[in-house]
């Protein structure tokens, strides 16, 4: 009998993006072919001017948007109907404002909610509970009423929602928006330790280059530059062509970005 080979097969992207295009009822062409593919644990940050199309093209992301042109694919699974409840499993979305994602009496029924609903209960439920809220250093405040928090450990239990469904790809929205020093640092060093592959939407630049080895500038609908988050703060003119802007003072070459994988 011969010998058992190992599957040498790479695994797919987390994220392959083809073609995508979308316009919604009233005309409006949002996304005009968009390409990209994101492996398992990058951390990338889409960068772009307001109404670059990057809401739209993350709603694609877990289906929530369809009917336009192109494919989407997370792990190699096409995002369909067919496929829909394992895509929102595999996508979590954290919103710009928690508030969004918080609504339950207490912050434990809060991370319970998503894995509760997918079947999970007893104490396997409140093993996946206790593990996501360990992760963002919020296991002391489970029974706490989420409103009672500050608006930085908000945040961090709104990723602990997220990362109960144990996903592929943890997408945020803005995540250092209205936190203070301290809790940026916080939420940096909590993003920096997961396994997870993360795409970041953000205009916090500093916090691309800090957070992001990787970005995309996505501008009138398709994505402009694709590489090396310092290689494209750096370059000027690239930057005023799709109106980013630095915070005044601040050169990204000066900076040792603390941006290599974990």
């Amino acid at each position: 009998m011969g010998a058992v080979t190992a599957d040498t097969t790479p695994a797919p992207p987390s994220l392959e993006v083809s073609g995508l295009a979308f316009a919604y009822p009233d005309g409006h062409q949002a996304l005009f072919g968009v390409d990209f593919s994101i492996a398992r644990g990058e951390r990338v940050a889409l960068l772009g001017p307001n109404g670059a199309g990057k809401t739209t093209l993350v709603l694609h992301l877990n289906g929530i948007l369809t009917g336009g042109t192109g494919t989407v694919r997370v792990a190699g699974l096409p995002v369909d109907k067919r496929h829909m409840a394992e895509i929102r499993r595999r996508v979590g979305i954290v919103f710009q404002d928690p508030d969004d994602q918080l609504f339950m009496p207490t912050v434990r029924e809060d991370v319970a909610f998503g894995p509760a609903a997918s079947g999970l209960k007893g104490p396997e439920l409140e093993e996946r509970v206790d593990r996501a809220l360990g992760l963002v250093g919020m296991r002391e405040f489970k029974d706490r009423p989420p409103h009672h928090l500050s608006f930085g450990q908000r945040r961090r239990v709104a990723v602990a929602t997220v990362l109960a469904m144990e996903p592929e790809i943890l997408v945020l929205d803005e995540p250092s928006s209205n936190l203070d020093p301290a809790s940026r640092r916080e939420l940096a060093d909590i993003l920096r330790s997961l396994d997870v592959t993360v795409l970041m939407v953000t205009h916090d630049l500093p916090y691309a280059l800090e957070l992001c080895p990787r970005s995309l500038i996505l501008s009138e609908g398709t994505i402009a530059a694709d590489g090396p988050t310092a290689e494209l703060l750096s370059d000027d003119e690239l930057m005023r062509a799709h109106r980013l802007e630095l915070p005044f003072g601040f050169d990204p070459r000066s900076v040792r970005a603390s941006s290599a994988p974990s």
